[in-house]
């Protein structure tokens, strides 16, 4: 029987929890409850929030004596994260609900981006109709807002809390489902990140994998992209990376608005992914609309891409200090890795006679890049194109297929 992770501050709402506990079990499912109150005693829990402080690694009696509610917010969260990741790992739960207020939901935010991409996750939030990438980030979180305040049963609140039970029994009962079903055969998926600019050499990697026969997802690297991308690396969904669009690096290292954080570049690495890497749009930093572009800035080199998106031309610095970045972080990974030059251009608009072409700036790179993994396993490829050119795509795709191969 398919159960469902009850997650809840049980000191504040057992009335609810009790009321959700017995419309799961209506609905066919088995309940699992954890305790996430601060100062919870709930005798009833399955997981009570000693146990939940325990994961943590703090012990419950010292956190408690020092009366420090962020404290205790921010360690049942963390402590909520390891026990539903086991658990799940484990096949013990197929479902996670939770229903809260603004404390409640920034502990269940952890616990729900603990899981992998496809497990069931529904939060019932007082904050879910404003401001919910904290409690969504990367994973396929669902959210319903509340409408009242999670505070008793009422005509109202039945109907709402409701939903959410049926909702997470009936997901709970397909994700167990899935798991059972081993007679379906599914294609390898494969990451592939493309921007506007890269769009030729993305697609062209895309139709040879696919010829390859693996079933092919394109991230759009815009920030969320690349962490989506990273999020399901971790999740263990993915048998390889043609990372050909790293720009969000860029982003991140200059400040622009599609930063994917300093992790991006990693997980491939740290999970022994086979991946492929080159360097598409580095030579570009994202804004908006072009007086979103801070103001000191003025003085660069700015294009207006269309009204919402300004770009901004990487400097030879700049470019420097990627190079060393992308060469730290391929340093250290523990799977296959190759990565693929193209010397005459990252991007639609890094050509010769492109607005961004800048050879000394692009030279940078690609010595950083040299110098930074010289000495390491990592292989360097270096075509004389530029990224669009035909023939790139497919060569990293190519590549990328005969290191799954000879791994598997």
């Amino acid at each position: 029987m398919a159960t469902v992770a009850l997650l809840g501050t049980l000191d504040t709402k057992a009335e609810e929890y009790g009321w959700l506990s017995r419309e799961l079990s209506r609905h066919g499912v088995e309940v699992l409850t954890i305790d996430v109150g601060s100062f919870s005693t709930y005798p009833h829990a399955h997981v009570s929030a000693d146990a939940v402080l325990a994961a943590a690694g703090v012990d419950p009696d010292q956190v408690r004596a020092r009366r420090d509610r962020g404290e205790m917010m921010t360690a049942m969260g963390q402590g909520a994260a390891t026990l539903v990741r086991e658990l799940a790992q484990q096949g013990k739960i197929h479902a996670l609900l939770s229903v809260a207020g603004s404390g409640g939901s920034s502990v269940a935010a952890p616990a729900m981006q603990a899981l992998p991409v496809g497990f069931p996750k529904l939060l019932v939030s007082t904050m879910a109709s404003g401001d919910v990438r904290p409690y969504v980030g990367d994973v396929d979180a669902m959210l319903m807002y509340s409408v009242v305040d999670v505070a008793g049963i009422n005509s109202i609140s039945t109907q709402v809390l409701g939903n959410a039970v049926a909702a997470a029994a009936g997901m709970a009962t397909e994700y167990e489902r899935r798991l059972g079903d081993q007679t379906q055969e599914h294609k390898p998926l494969i990451g592939v990140t493309m921007f506007g600019l890269t769009t030729p050499a993305a697609d062209e990697a895309r139709k040879r994998l696919t010829e390859l026969g693996y079933e092919v997802l394109v991230f759009h690297a815009t920030g969320t992209g690349g962490r989506a991308m990273e999020k399901l690396i971790d999740s263990g969904l993915l048998a390889g990376v043609c990372d050909l669009t790293t720009t969000e690096l860029a982003d991140d290292l200059v400040g622009g608005v599609l930063s994917a954080g300093p992790g991006r570049l990693e997980a491939a690495g740290r999970c022994g992914l086979p991946q492929v890497v080159s360097l598409g749009a580095l030579d570009m930093v994202n804004f908006g609309h072009r007086d979103s572009v801070p103001q000191q800035f003025n003085d660069r080199h700015l294009l207006v891409h269309n009204p919402t998106v300004t770009l901004m031309r990487t400097t030879r610095e700049e470019m420097a200090e990627l190079g060393q970045r992308i060469a730290s972080k391929l340093a250290h990974a523990t799977g296959p890795t190759e990565v693929f030059i193209p010397r005459q251009g990252l991007s639609g608009i890094d050509i010769a006679g492109g607005p961004f072409h800048d050879e000394d700036a692009d030279r940078a790179l690609f010595a950083a890049l040299h110098d930074g993994l010289h000495g390491t396993n990592v292989p360097i490829h270096e075509l004389d194109q530029d990224i669009n050119s035909t023939g790139f795509g497919r060569a990293m795709a190519e590549a990328l297929d005969a290191m799954i191969r000879t791994k598997s």
